[in-house]
């Protein structure tokens, strides 16, 4: 199947409360973040991740992000959650996110075009570069993707229900949002997370 046939994947990250999470689903996100990175303003507890977690309906991928946390860190606080897939925010190499239990999702925080070819052989996570870890709403230049396979790529940073368009001719396989489809940090707008999914589903 075509890239341009294929229908965006949808990640809703910063998750912090239930019923966010149950509308985003409700919506058709194929995903949702958990930031346990406690400096973050959408920080969530193992204990209250879990409790989420626990009455998601099947099929839903639950991805965790974590910053500068050991492997073992890693691993008891997805075992516990139910964590499906954990989304590393910092600096590692391939061996060690070989090592981690649940399935990895390295972070490029590109600062430029060249920084697109980091993992290139996996599926990554693309946001722009910035102090803080996520959530920023800073965007990347969609220029530096022309002519890069993006297949394997999720576009983060920036991203609203308004500015999906400009993301269709360039095939990524998904698109990930946090504070482009919230209300305050922490808590998410119903009505622009039910058009961001819309949206990135019609490209």
């Amino acid at each position: 199947m075509k890239n341009k046939e294929r229908k965006l994947k949808v990640k809703i990250c910063g998750i912090t409360n239930l019923r966010d999470a149950l509308h985003a689903v409700e919506f058709g996100a194929d995903a949702l973040g958990f930031v346990f990175y406690n400096q973050s303003p959408r920080y969530i507890t193992p204990a209250a991740a879990k409790h989420i977690i626990d009455q998601l309906p099947p099929f839903v991928e639950r991805v965790g992000l974590f910053v500068d946390e050991g492997v073992e860190t890693i691993d008891t606080i997805c075992k516990y959650t139910g964590i499906s897939l954990a989304q590393i925010h910092f600096d590692v190499d391939e061996e060690s996110l070989s090592i981690i239990t649940p399935k990895t999702l390295p972070v490029v925080r590109a600062r430029s075009a060249e920084d697109l070819q980091k993992f290139s052989d996996r599926y990554r996570l693309v946001d722009a570069y910035s102090e803080a870890y996520g959530g920023t709403g800073k965007q990347l230049n969609l220029e530096w993707f022309e002519g890069v396979d993006c297949s394997k790529i999720i576009l983060a940073g920036g991203l609203n229900p308004d500015n999906l368009e400009a993301v269709k001719k360039l095939g990524f396989y998904g698109v990930d949002v946090s504070s482009g489809v919230e209300l305050v940090k922490g808590k998410k707008d119903p009505k622009k997370v039910e058009q961001f999914i819309a949206n990135a589903k019609s490209l």
